[in-house]
């Protein structure tokens, strides 16, 4: 996906705005990428007639952003691609570590240790997203979550 459009500044960072309605951001490998990401997917969500479940968008991309910066050497930045589907939208997380999140796509993945603080932000990607992944890329890997959009509620008349 190539970066195109209009420059926009967000939070400090350079956010580029293409014809496709996709944006690229980089992200810095600390965790104060989670917030900055979360914006950036709110306001990307925001303008539509129909969009997808922001909460739940927001919360997704923030268990990838911070499982990027979590599990991923420091090896530079971490970049956050939001594009805008007819249906609803798409969100990736590329980070330079080449290894896949096993747990993300594996069949049977068993349920958290209720006594741990950690890990269920994969099993809250796979039960809330309409279809989650993962794929190499050239300088490592990209992990992407769909959500479908929200149909308008009607209200009693």
């Amino acid at each position: 996906m190539a970066t195109t459009g209009t420059p926009c500044a967000m939070n400090g960072h350079t956010l580029h705005e293409a014809p496709s309605a996709s944006w690229r951001v980089a992200l810095p490998h600390t965790a104060a990428a989670v917030p900055v990401a979360r914006a950036l997917v709110r306001t990307a969500l925001a303008g539509l007639e129909h969009p997808a479940d922001s909460d739940t968008a927001e919360l997704l991309t923030a268990e990838l952003v911070a499982n990027a910066v979590e599990h991923t050497a420091d090896a530079g930045p971490i970049e956050l691609v939001v594009q805008l589907l007819p249906g609803g939208c798409q969100v990736e997380v590329h980070d330079p570590d080449p290894f896949a999140p096993g747990a993300l796509t594996r069949p049977g993945l068993t349920a958290p240790d209720p006594w741990q603080e950690h890990g269920r932000g994969l099993l809250l990607i796979r039960a809330l997203s309409s279809s989650c992944g993962h794929r190499p890329t050239e300088s490592g890997k990209a992990v992407w979550f769909r959500l479908s959009a929200v149909a308008p509620r009607l209200h009693p008349a």
